[in-house]
């Protein structure tokens, strides 16, 4: 796989990673996490991956000319707790179902921690749904990351969605 700096034609490519994450979770009766609609017909989710891409912190991992995996980087997100030190935050990481199994995922996060180490950061955080099953945070946990806080995200038209943040020091 071949890891590369994303740029606004790849937005698209992401958005379906996303899309496609999504219907694997909705046909699991996960929907807690994203809900059903895909991410590619919301305002929202379209001008954040458009921002991750134009500020230089949008990577994706390619293997034959297709996109199977993508990680964005840079400040936390807004609604995760604050750092005690410099750190560099994944806002995103997302893999191509159909190459589950080929650590993908595993090698988007080394990049990230290539990342921190140029910079002279010693902190690499992420933030997950901690809801449902667990899995998520089992994940990260899997790659090297201890739980931090818990936080949760309130929404209009249902309960908060259960978050967690997660560290790992380089």
């Amino acid at each position: 796989m071949i890891i590369r700096r994303a740029g606004r034609d790849d937005v698209p490519a992401v958005l379906a990673l996303l899309d496609g994450a999504t219907e694997w979770l909705v046909a699991r009766g996960q929907t807690e996490q994203w809900g059903t609609a895909p991410h590619s017909t919301s305002p929202r989710r379209v001008t954040q991956i458009t921002g991750f891409a134009e500020d230089g912190g949008l990577w994706v991992g390619v293997e034959e000319g297709r996109v199977v995996g993508a990680l964005a980087v840079g400040a936390a997100m807004e609604y995760v707790p604050p750092a005690t030190e410099p750190e560099l935050y994944v806002r995103l990481l997302v893999t191509e179902r159909a190459s589950a199994g080929q650590n993908i995922g595993g090698l988007l996060l080394d990049h990230a921690r290539e990342l921190a180490r140029a910079a002279g950061v010693r902190v690499l955080r992420v933030d997950c749904f901690a809801g449902g099953d667990g899995a998520l945070v089992r994940y990260y946990e899997s790659q090297g990351f201890t739980q931090d806080v818990a936080f949760a995200v309130p929404r209009v038209n249902g309960p908060d969605w259960p978050g967690r943040v997660l560290a790992q020091r380089l």
